[in-house]
């Protein structure tokens, strides 16, 4: 009498991935690299001094080894003063320089960051073909539903289902003889793609890393993923970035890594104002401003050039020029989302009243899990075609 087996789960003990010496330091080297904004000297010193505690390294890797490797594979360069301007050598390898260089990271190394932020947030995306987003609406566009309907005049001879159609010719006239006529023929559904272009706005006011909490590198991290993420899954987005500090200014992609707070307060109102002027020259329909603070709005650039600043409590004018302006995102059909990581209640009052003037949405979050809520938010978003 055979017996039935059951089956379950095997348990084995855990065996660490079997890294090279290069790539054990290299995992380390791109936190370190991230935290220090792309100071490399300094984060080489964090890594001697891990190595000191943990003993990272061996006779036979050394951290200069680890150096040396790094530009063998174009990750860093070193650049050095010639003459009349300067010079760099990049991924020469056994090439030690004059010792007056300075070394930075490569294109190379700030694209492998921008991956490493987006597996660590948002985990292991895997890529679509085409990369946008449905609609929800079909007609003729350029994703397949996998539904099919009655062939219609004006649809394309490409999209017609052959399969489907040879099946219904034999259903309909028998398979004596080949007939196939216009009744027979059914095309694929398709759907619509929306596509959306999203202006982040970082908060880079002197409050992100006060309280001895780094909050920067958090935002960082998530810009870098969500860029990474646009430019590889939904490749005709768009993604500008800015930061706003007493002025706001954009950013390009590549600079992300270097990205640092400063001496500044928080002009909200000229980050606003940046990023809907971003969004007005851009043709697509779908606009969003995604919003991460973690202070209250403290400065305003007056017509004379003059900055008016009051960091105490929420001062009424700068707080209504705010509400000013998120009112007028709403007319443009611009909706605003605010990651706010700071849970001081007047604060979030403040936001919460932001928030219905623009009709827009808010999220009160720590630095955990904020990745994860923009990159929902983001989904979310592009289900459903906003309004223009």
């Amino acid at each position: 009498m055979a017996m039935n087996t059951r089956k379950g789960f095997r348990f084995t003990p855990y065996e660490a991935p079997n890294l090279s010496p290069f790539e054990k330091l290299f995992e380390i080297f791109q936190e370190l690299i991230t935290h220090t904004s792309g100071d490399f000297d300094e984060a080489i010193d964090w890594l001697r001094e891990l190595d000191k505690e943990y003993e990272l390294t061996t006779d036979g890797y050394t951290i200069e080894d680890f150096i040396e490797d790094l530009k063998a594979k174009g990750y860093i360069r070193e650049e050095f003063e010639d003459g009349g301007g300067k010079m760099s050598k990049e991924g020469e390898e056994g090439d030690e320089g004059d010792g007056n260089g300075t070394i930075s990271i490569t294109a190379k190394l700030e694209r492998m960051i921008r991956q490493r932020a987006l597996d660590q947030i948002f985990g292991k995306i895997k890529l679509s073909g085409s990369g946008n987003h449905k609609t929800g609406k079909s007609g003729r566009g350029d994703e397949h539903t996998g539904e099919f309907r009655e062939y219609r005049y004006g649809d394309g001879l490409d999209r017609i289902s052959m399969t489907e159609s040879l099946k219904n010719a034999q259903i309909n006239h028998g398979i004596g003889s080949f007939i196939l006529d216009e009744s027979d023929l059914v095309v694929e559904d398709t759907q619509y793609k929306a596509q959306m272009s999203t202006v982040l706005m970082i908060d880079i006011s002197h409050s992100m890393i006060l309280y001895g909490e780094d909050r920067i590198t958090p935002a960082k991290k998530v810009a870098m993923a969500l860029a990474e993420l646009i430019t590889t899954r939904y490749p005709k987005d768009t993604l500008d970035i800015l930061v706003f500090g007493n002025d706001a200014w954009p950013i390009p992609i590549k600079d992300l890594p270097y990205l640092k707070v400063g001496p500044y307060h928080t002009n909200t109102v000229a980050g606003l104002q940046l990023a809907m002027d971003m969004l007005r020259r851009k043709r697509n329909t779908n606009k969003q401003i995604f919003m991460i603070t973690d202070g209250k709005p403290s400065c305003l650039r007056m017509p004379d050039g003059t900055y008016y600043k009051n960091s105490v409590g929420l001062d009424e004018y700068i707080v209504e020029k705010c509400y000013a302006m998120a009112s007028q995102a709403r007319k443009l059909h611009i909706p605003i989302t605010t990651f706010m990581i700071a849970e001081d209640p007047y604060l979030m009052q403040f936001i919460r009243e932001f928030t219905q003037a623009n009709k827009g949405k808010a999220f009160y979050t720590g630095l955990k899990g904020l990745g994860e809520m923009i990159f929902e938010d983001y989904e979310n978003n592009r289900r459903k075609r906003l309004k223009g």
